[in-house]
This record gives C-alpha cells, structure tokens and sequence, in this order.
C-alpha cells in the first residue's frame, strides 16, 4: 500500500555541509568545489535511476551543468553559516512503474521552479539491494535564491520566513499527494496518500460516522529509522529468516517502526474482512433473512477467510482489536469483548435498529418483571398487616 513521505531539509555550512557535495552524492557524480579546495567523487555510489536539472526559462546555460550550478550557489553565500541549498526529500509509489515515478519526481520539481523561480536538480533512486525493495525514492536539491537571466539573485524568504515556510510546505504537500494519487489511479491501484497529519484524517473519518478508519489513525506517526539503527535492522531481518525464526526487532526505535507496521497491517486486514462481513449481511438481508440469522452468516463469512490459520479464540481477539476493547472478563464470568464485538459489528454492519420480534419479546419479558414486583409487593403489604395483628 502505498505511503506518504515529503520532508524539507536545509543544506548549512555551520553543519560543515555543502552543496556541491550534496549534489554529487545525490547523482553519484564528481563535482569539484572551488570554495573547498576539493573534490567530491560519489562516482561509486549505486542505485541512481534518474537524474535531471530543471530551470527557469530565461535561467542562464550554466544552470544546467551540476558543477557550475551548486558551485555558484557556494559562491554567492558568503557567510559562514549560510545555507546554499534546500532538499526535498520524496517516497515514490512503488506500484507504478518506473516512468511514471520520474514522470510525477519532474513534474514536482517543475512546480518547484514554477513557485519559486529556483533551480531544482532531481536524483530518483532505487531501494537499496538488501533493504525494503518498495523503497523507491528521490532527492530535489533546489537553489535558495532565485535564479533569473542575471544569475542567482534574491533569497527564497517566503521559505525561510517562519510565518510563510510553512504553509507554503504544506501547499506543496498536498501538490505531491495530488501527483501520487492521479498516477495510482492511472495505474488501476485502489490504494490513495494523504498529505495530511494523521489527527486531521481521524477527524475526518469520525465526521463520516467511518469509526474504523478513525480507530486506525488513532496511533502514532510511524518513525523514520535512520541510517544506523535502519542498517542493524535489516542485518536482522536475514538473519531471522536465514534462521528460519521469526524477526524481532533490537533497537527502540525498530521496534516501534515494526509495532506500527503490525498495526496497520492487521487493520487493513481486519477492514477487508468487515467490508466482507457487511456485503455478506447485505446480500442475506435482501433474500429475507432476519437481523439475526443475516448477522451469523456474515460472521461465517469473515472467520471462513482464515479458518485453516486462526482458532475462533484468535478469531475474537482480533475481532476485539477493531472493536478498540480488550477481552476481558467484568468480574461475573461474562466476557466484556464479545459485547465490544457484537456492537460494533451492529454497528458496522447497519444494525441500528432491533429486531421486531426481539424488541416485542423483550417488552413482555418487562411487563412480566413488573407484574412479578407488584406482587411481591403486595405479598409484603399483608405480611405486614398480619405481623401487626399479631
């Protein structure tokens, strides 16, 4: 399924960062950088699938050239804790194909150049061999000033500036969860991003009456691993399955990665086999079947789906998961998590009103109690009477 990942970073000459090194790194390229002295040869480095400059129309022919590029933006910053480039760091779907991922990677970039008047060199990579082969990804390193016929000239403000970065940022997120959602939909995936923070999709969903989907955004947002801790990760992921045994995670921040892995899994799952059970129950309730026996069908449907893997204990369990309750007994013998399940199965399944014959049944079971009390209370009144008597 595919995920949203955009982040913005500042290349700084304070954090000993420059950007002809950022660009040679990123296209696996030599740039020689004058104002250092040296040269930067990434020429070994593997897994660069694309890589392009884009400018603005009257931007001089230099611009296109990489070296000349970032060793102008180094020359024109004369401070010491000056920042000579911006990054955009992009996830790019991998369930489309490879032309449609450079397709979209130029297509943000050219609305970068558009928006800002910068230059935007693009470097698309390849999953690393041992690491998550749906990994593909890109690297932007755009221009902070302005690039125009004269060379580079203003600053970028509307991108520094505290008051204006940031929902320009967030603009720019919701022009890349645009580009990723026309290109899955032109490549028949169902699957969509969503730029947004997790709290405003929850809420979202909670407006909709969607309780499922709110109970799945209701989590933490998955971490991003880093290159160390990612490195002993994946050491460990061949092990275990070299191993045969299953992988657990050693480090914390692994293992909250893996937990929000799980959890997102298994609540897609768990949506699948919903959406199943309330066709099913649909279907059933179109035949003429009651509220009841349409119910049990469903629930038949939805176990039958892993009958071979899972025992109806875990069955339940993992019913009670969407139910957002945890099976546990009151204290009585009665089992907390089956009413959890059975109302939010009514509840997904459109059971909002009771059964006809159940409602009247339960009405005469009330009056009966009623009648029971009245004399019972009578029976006390000449006790009462009789003890006085006495």
């Amino acid at each position: 399924m595919a995920s949203y990942h955009l982040s913005v970073k500042t290349v700084k000459r304070s954090a000993g960062r420059s950007a002809t090194a950022a660009a040679a790194y990123r296209s696996a390229s030599v740039i020689a950088c004058d104002r250092e002295g040296r040269e930067h040869d990434y020429t070994a480095k593997r897994g660069v699938e694309a890589c392009f400059i884009l400018a603005p129309a009257d931007a001089p022919d230099w611009a296109q050239d990489r070296s000349a590029l970032w060793n102008a933006a180094e020359a024109r910053e004369t401070r010491s804790n000056s920042v000579t480039a911006r990054e955009w760091e992009l996830a790019l779907p991998s369930e489309i194909s490879d032309a449609a991922r450079i397709e979209i990677t130029r297509a943000f970039a050219a609305q970068l150049v558009e928006r800002y008047g910068v230059a935007a060199d693009v470097a698309i990579h390849a999953p690393h061999r041992e690491g998550d082969q749906r990994n593909h990804h890109a690297h932007i390193l755009t221009t902070t000033r302005v690039l125009s016929a004269e060379g580079l000239t203003d600053k970028t403000r509307i991108l520094d500036a505290a008051s204006t970065g940031g929902p320009e940022i967030e603009a720019m997120r919701g022009v890349w969860a645009e580009l990723q959602n026309h290109a899955l939909e032109l490549a028949g995936q169902e699957g969509r991003v969503d730029h947004r923070s997790l709290e405003v999709q929850r809420e979202e969903a909670l407006s909709l009456g969607d309780t499922v989907k709110a109970e799945e955004l209701d989590r933490e947002p998955e971490l991003k691993l880093g290159p160390a801790a990612n490195a002993i990760e994946r050491r460990e992921q061949f092990a275990a399955e070299a191993e045969g045994r299953d992988y657990e995670p050693l480090t914390q921040r692994g293992a909250r990665v893996h937990a929000t892995r799980q959890a997102k899994a298994m609540f897609a799952e768990m949506r699948e086999r919903l959406e199943l059970a309330r066709d099913v129950w649909a279907e059933a309730r179109e035949e003429g079947h009651g509220h009841v026996s349409a119910g049990l069908a469903a629930l038949r449907a939805v176990a039958g789906r892993q009958a071979k893997e899972l025992d109806q204990g875990e069955i339940k369990q993992r019913l009670a998961r969407i139910a957002g309750r945890n099976l546990e007994a009151d204290g009585t013998g009665h089992d907390a998590g089956s009413d959890a399940i059975r109302d939010r199965l009514k509840q997904v399944l459109g059971r909002d009103k009771p059964d006809p014959r159940i409602e009247q049944q339960r009405k005469l079971e009330e009056e009966r109690d009623k009648q029971r009390q009245l004399e019972l209370e009578r029976q006390r009144e000449r006790d009462r009477d009789l003890g006085w008597e006495l």
